[in-house]
């Protein structure tokens, strides 16, 4: 899970692992097949989707899926759990929380 600072960006400076961090995941979200399929598997809820139930819809080959999800997964935005043979993808919404709240400023 990524851990970032709950003060927004221009209420306190940010330190140099929590600017990693987000970088990270902000860099995950910036490629527009990644973004789809996060908006794919949140959309799935708590019981998550497997490549199988999240790849229709998609131009790009399987193996680029998983490339993809291989890349959501190690930014901290999306976690996995295994059901025998079955990978099953989750949104974790916290981590996607975490990002927001770091943009969020409220001009006063």
């Amino acid at each position: 899970m990524l851990l970032i600072p709950a003060d927004p960006i221009g209420v306190a400076p940010i330190d140099t692992a929590a600017a990693a961090l987000a970088a990270d995941g902000f860099k995950a979200l910036a490629d527009p097949v990644r973004l789809r399929l996060l908006s794919v598997i949140a959309c799935c809820g708590d019981q998550g989707g497997c490549v199988c139930d999240l790849s229709s819809g998609f131009t790009v080959t399987g193996p680029t899926i998983s490339h993809h999800l291989k890349v959501l997964r190690r930014s901290g935005l999306v976690r996995t759990d295994r059901a025998g043979n079955r990978i099953n993808y989750r949104a974790d919404f916290a981590a996607l929380n975490g990002l927001g709240r770091l943009l969020i400023h409220s001009a006063d």
